[in-house]
């Protein structure tokens, strides 16, 4: 996957929505470079497995812009770590869950194209009384979310592969 370089035309609105896709789609292939043992296995004293950071991934984007920004009501909206820890819900595959968070990708550019960045989100529960955030702040919060853990995760891989990233 080519980084986005800063050089390629478009508004800001199109720029984030390239950088989140370049993000989720390194988080998507790193998970996927690594043996299916070692996706569900932690190698960091926090304990957290290349899959279940897939899953918080995505359950975060889905808080900030669907939850958040459009204000939809959704189920469990937390429930990436119902008791503090990041879970893989039962029954869900590896391919199950990098295809949520692709898909949930596929969610977050409707929901981008069909507004402005300026927008201000709508008033609800995820704002925990504060005034809602534009679409260009939550934008930004979950760019840093997802180049957060995506270093964290190229340290795993290297720690299970010796793989390294760029």
């Amino acid at each position: 996957m080519d980084f986005p370089e800063p050089t390629v035309p478009g508004d800001r609105a199109d720029v984030l929505l390239r950088y989140l896709d370049y993000f989720r789609g390194c988080v998507t292939e790193k998970i996927r470079s690594l043996p299916a043992h070692a996706q569900v296995a932690s190698v960091l004293p926090s304990g957290w497995t290349p899959l279940q950071l897939a899953v918080h991934l995505r359950y975060m984007e889905r808080r900030w812009l669907v939850w958040g920004f459009v204000g939809e009501p959704v189920d469990d909206p937390w429930g990436d770590a119902p008791d503090g820890q990041w879970v893989v819900p039962i029954g869900m595959s590896g391919d199950g869950v990098l295809a949520a968070l692709l898909s949930q990708g596929e969610r977050t550019r409707d929901i981008v194209t069909a507004a402005h960045l300026h927008d201000i989100g709508a008033p609800g529960p995820r704002w925990d009384g504060g005034a809602p955030a534009t679409l260009e702040r939550v934008l930004l919060h979950v760019l840093q979310e997802y180049a957060r853990h995506l270093g964290q995760l190229d340290v795993v891989v290297e720690l299970t592969t010796g793989d390294t990233g760029e």
